[in-house]
């Protein structure tokens, strides 16, 4: 007597352990809502305009005049603009993840589906293999048998019709489960690449640093280069003087009640922890034995120290890149008092903003500086610099 072949749930519960031992699932649950989707996408929108914005003002500083500052400017932009496309791949390494997340948690989910269909086709397959010793894809195709069967039974007919239909779902089900399966790998490789890419963006980023610690030592070591540093440096605080004159002219009424500038002096808080680095007033160069004048002080932060603060409740009145100066806050602390935070990282606060006293308005950051990584900061009363270490508390 030859051997029965397989029957249909046989060759089903075959297709299904293949399918469940080649199947990685994962311990993440939860699916992956959507407002979380939505968030990121906003994220990646934002970065992405940024982007854009930087790129364009990279393009505009290499059609400049090639100069000392604005190859440091251009350094600059080029490590924010890395920076950038850090932040970006970094979000777009949190939304694969979360997707891949969602796509783990279905497959567990389409797994628990498949065995309850598998029990529901069996039990169909029995009952109909009562009815006959033939297999079933014969049940399908032997019609004169199928005749004889519904003439002896009136329900077979729907008894079939009721196994198709859980043999089609059944069927839909591995299918969505391939799917998912196949979306799972390519998740995984894409989340591969964004990490390749980050490692590649990191290595980008370290080398512009070098770039610009190189360009920095080029003219410390270097008199003539040096020199002119200073001489543009002159001619952007010209700039920042006539600058400093319009926002004077628009002198401004706080809304809100504060002690009077004038009444801090010598009991401001430090915007940052720190080590001066250039101090207020005339600075003679060791080396080469030029004297300059600093309107304002640098502070070099102490380790693990970035975040700058306000001196004083104001309003911001400027909040934007100012060559030499690098990304420049100032804030208006009514009655013609100013404070300006320069060579900042990142603006944590945007022009027209309503800031108290110590509350972050920047991150410490080396644009437009020649001393690395340090805060810039003025105060001035009108357009008259004044030395800060006579206003801030003493250390």
């Amino acid at each position: 007597m030859a051997a029965r072949p397989y029957s249909e749930a046989h060759f089903a519960k075959s297709i299904l352990t293949t399918v469940l031992l080649a199947l990685t699932l994962s311990s993440c649950p939860g699916a992956l809502a959507q407002q979380d989707i939505a968030e990121l996408e906003k994220r990646l929108a934002k970065i992405n305009e940024e982007i854009q914005v930087l790129e364009a003002k990279i393009r505009q500083e290499k059609a400049k005049e090639a100069t000392l500052l604005s190859q440091l400017d251009s350094i600059s932009w080029q490590k924010k603009l890395i920076r950038n496309e850090l932040s970006l791949l970094a979000i777009q390494m949190e939304k694969t993840t979360r997707e891949l997340s969602s796509l783990k948690d279905d497959i567990t989910k389409l797994k628990k589906k498949l065995e309850r269909e598998q029990q529901g086709m069996e039990q169909t397959l029995v009952t109909l293999y009562k009815y006959g010793k033939f297999n079933f894809l014969q049940f399908l195709l032997e019609t004169e048998n199928i005749s004889a069967l519904f003439a002896e039974s009136k329900h077979l007919s729907l008894l079939a019709n009721h196994q198709q239909t859980i043999i089609s779902d059944y069927l839909k089900t591995i299918s969505d489960l391939k799917e998912a399966e196949s979306s799972q790998e390519a998740k995984k490789e894409e989340l591969v690449q964004l990490i390749r890419d980050t490692d590649q963006k990191k290595k980008e980023l370290e080398a512009q640093e070098a770039e610009g610690r190189e360009l920095i030592r080029k003219i410390q070591i270097n008199k003539k280069n040096y020199e002119q540093a200073l001489k543009e440096q002159s001619e952007r605080a010209e700039q920042l003087q006539s600058l400093m004159k319009k926002l004077a002219a628009q002198e401004i009424t706080l809304p809100f009640k504060f002690v009077p500038f004038y009444e801090k002096k010598g009991k401001l808080p430090w915007p940052i922890s720190g080590k001066i680095i250039t101090r207020f007033g005339l600075e003679r160069h060791q080396q080469f034995n030029t004297i300059t004048m600093n309107n304002g002080i640098e502070i070099s932060p102490q380790k693990g120290s970035s975040v700058v603060s306000s001196i004083h409740p104001g309003k911001v009145v400027f909040a934007d890149y100012f060559q030499g100066y690098g990304n420049l806050l100032i804030i208006d602390h009514g009655m013609n008092y100013y404070s300006l935070y320069g060579h900042c990282a990142e603006f944590l606060v945007n022009k027209g903003d309503l800031v108290k006293e110590g509350q972050a308005i920047a991150i410490v950051g080396d644009t437009g500086s020649l001393k690395g990584i340090s805060l810039y900061l003025e105060i001035r009363f009108r357009t008259k610099p004044l030395d800060p270490l006579q206003w801030l508390k003493r250390r």
